[in-house]
C-alpha cells in the first residue's frame, strides 16, 4: 500500500503585535473627542462673549490663560494617576488601580482649595502689575472671580479621568464631558445674554457657567466610578490616606505638573506681552488660540492614548510594542494636523468670524492662522512625544527641558521679535513657532535615545 502523505499541522497564527496604528486610533478616538469637548467650553465662552465686544473677548482669553496656568501644576500632577493605573493593569494587578483615585484626590484637592483662596486674595493687584488696559482688567476680574471655584472641581475631573484612561476606558470620560458641555452651553446662553429667565451677567456669566459645568462633571464621574462592576474589579471604594503611595505618586507625577506649569507660565507671560499691545491684539490672539486649541486637543488626546499604551507595554516588559506605539501615534497626529493646516490656509476669515466680526481683529488674525498651520504641526509632535515619555515614567527630564525651552527661547525671543524689532503680534507668534519646533525635535530625540527603558516608578 502506498502510504498516505503526511498532512502538515495547521500553522499557528502569527502573533499579534501591539502598538499598531489601528490600536492607537481605537483608543485615541474617544480621548480626542473628550479633549475637543473640554476645549469646547472655552470656545463657546469666547464665541458668545465675542458678540458683546472685542475687549470682552480679550478679557475672557486673558483670564482663562492665567487660570489654566496657575492650576496647570495640579492638572498635570493629576494626569500622573494614569501612569500608575496603566502600568498596574499591564502587569495584571488591576485590583491595585482604584486606590490611586483617592490618593490623587487626597494629595491635590487641598492644594486646589488653597490656590483658590490665594488667587482671590491677590487677583486685583496682580492684574494691575501685569498691565492690561483698565477696561480689560475690570472684565478679567469679573470673569476669573466667577469661574475660580470651578477649577477645584476640574482637578477632581483630571484625577478620575486619568484613572479611567489608565484602564483603557476612554469612552466614560467622553460621555460625561459631553454632558458637562451641554450644561455649559445652556448656562452660557442664559447667563451671558440674560436668557431663559437668568440674569444678564456678561463675562461673569460665562465664568459661572463654566464653573458649574466643571463641578457637574466631577460629581458625575465620582458617582460612576463607584459602580459595583468597576468597584469590584479595581477596588475604587474610598480608602484611607496612604502616605507611602502619595509620596510615590508625587515623586513621579509632580514633575508632570511642574512641566505643565512651566510650559504654561511661559505662554502666559507671552500672552501678557500680547495684552500690552492693546485690546484688539489680545482679542485677535484669543480667537487664534481658541482655533489652535481644537488642533491642540486632538494632539493631547492622541498623547493620552499614547501614554496609556506605553505604560501598559512598559508594565508588560514589551519594549518593541512601545516603539511601535510611538511611531503609530506620531503618524496619526501629523495626519490630523495636516488636515487642520489646510483649513487654516484655505478659510482663515470664516474661522475667525466664529468669534468676532470686528474688522481690526480679523486683519490681525489672518496672518496668525498661516503661522498656525505650521505651529500646530510641530506642536502635535511635541505633545505626542511628551505623552510617550510620560507613559514610560520619564517625567523629570521632560520637566527640565520645558523650563529651559520656555524661559530660554519662548519668552526672550518673543519679546525681542515682537517688541524690540517691532513685529508685534505676528512676530511674537513667529518666535513661538521657532520654540515649539525646537522642543518637538528634542523630545523626539529623547524618546529615540531609549533612556526611558531604564526608568522605574
Amino acid at each position: 500500500m502506498t502510504p498516505l502523505p503526511e498532512i502538515a499541522p495547521p500553522s499557528s497564527p502569527a502573533p499579534i503585535k501591539g502598538g499598531g496604528l489601528r490600536e492607537v486610533i481605537v483608543l485615541a478616538l474617544p480621548v480626542v473627542l473628550t479633549q475637543l469637548s473640554t476645549s469646547l467650553m472655552g470656545v463657546v465662552d469666547s464665541a458668545m462673549v465675542g458678540r458683546i465686544g472685542a475687549t470682552e473677548l480679550a478679557a475672557v482669553g486673558f483670564g482663562g490663560i492665567w487660570l489654566w496656568t496657575l492650576f496647570a501644576i495640579l492638572y498635570g500632577t493629576a494626569s500622573g494617576v494614569q501612569t500608575f493605573v496603566s502600568q498596574a493593569d499591564g502587569a495584571g494587578n488591576t485590583k491595585s488601580s482604584g486606590p490611586w483615585i483617592w490618593q490623587g484626590l487626597f494629595a491635590l484637592m487641598p492644594a486646589g482649595i488653597a490656590l483658590v483662596v490665594i488667587i482671590a486674595w491677590v487677583l486685583e493687584p496682580a492684574l494691575a502689575l501685569l498691565g492690561p488696559s483698565v477696561e480689560m482688567r475690570g472684565l478679567t476680574i469679573d470673569y476669573v472671580q466667577a469661574r475660580l471655584v470651578g477649577e477645584v472641581g476640574f482637578v477632581a475631573v483630571m484625577v478620575i479621568n486619568s484613572f479611567y484612561r489608565g484602564l483603557g476606558d476612554t469612552r466614560t470620560p467622553l460621555y460625561i464631558t459631553l454632558f458637562a458641555n451641554v450644561v455649559n452651553v445652556v448656562l452660557d446662553y442664559g447667563l451671558i445674554f440674560g436668557k431663559l429667565g437668568l440674569p444678564e451677567w456678561g463675562v461673569a456669566g460665562a465664568g459661572l457657567a463654566t464653573a458649574i459645568a466643571q463641578w457637574g462633571n466631577a460629581i458625575v464621574l465620582l458617582v460612576i466610578c463607584q459602580r459595583r462592576s468597576i468597584a469590584i474589579r479595581c477596588n475604587t471604594h474610598p480608602v484611607a490616606v496612604n502616605k507611602v503611595q502619595i509620596k510615590r505618586f508625587l515623586w513621579t507625577s509632580a514633575p508632570i505638573g511642574g512641566q505643565w506649569f512651566i510650559g504654561m507660565l511661559s505662554f502666559a507671560v507671552f500672552t501678557t506681552l500680547v495684552a500690552r499691545m492693546g485690546d484688539i491684539a489680545m482679542a485677535a490672539n484669543q480667537a487664534f488660540v481658541m482655533l489652535l486649541s481644537l488642533s491642540f486637543m486632538q494632539a493631547v488626546g492622541i498623547s493620552i492614548a499614547t501614554a496609556i499604551l506605553v505604560g501598559r507595554y512598559v508594565g508588560a516588559g514589551d519594549f518593541p510594542a512601545v516603539v511601535r506605539t510611538f511611531r503609530s501615534s506620531i503618524l496619526l497626529g501629523v495626519t490630523l494636523a495636516l488636515c487642520v493646516a489646510i483649513l487654516y490656509v484655505a478659510i482663515p476669515i470664516p474661522l475667525l468670524r466664529i468669534f468676532t466680526d470686528d474688522p481690526r481683529v480679523l486683519e490681525l488674525g489672518r496672518p496668525l492662522l498661516l503661522l498656525g498651520a505650521l505651529f500646530q504641526l510641530a506642536d502635535a509632535i511635541a505633545i505626542i512625544a511628551e505623552g510617550a515619555l510620560r507613559g514610560a515614567g520619564d517625567t523629570r527630564w521632560s520637566f527640565g527641558i520645558e523650563i529651559a525651552m520656555g524661559w530660554g527661547v519662548l519668552v526672550p525671543l518673543s519679546y525681542f521679535v515682537g517688541v524690540v524689532l517691532g513685529y508685534g503680534l505676528t512676530g511674537a507668534w513667529l518666535a513661538s513657532l521657532v520654540h515649539i519646533s525646537l522642543l518637538s525635535l528634542i523630545l523626539v530625540l529623547r524618546f529615540r535615545s531609549n533612556a526611558w527603558q531604564k526608568i522605574r516608578i
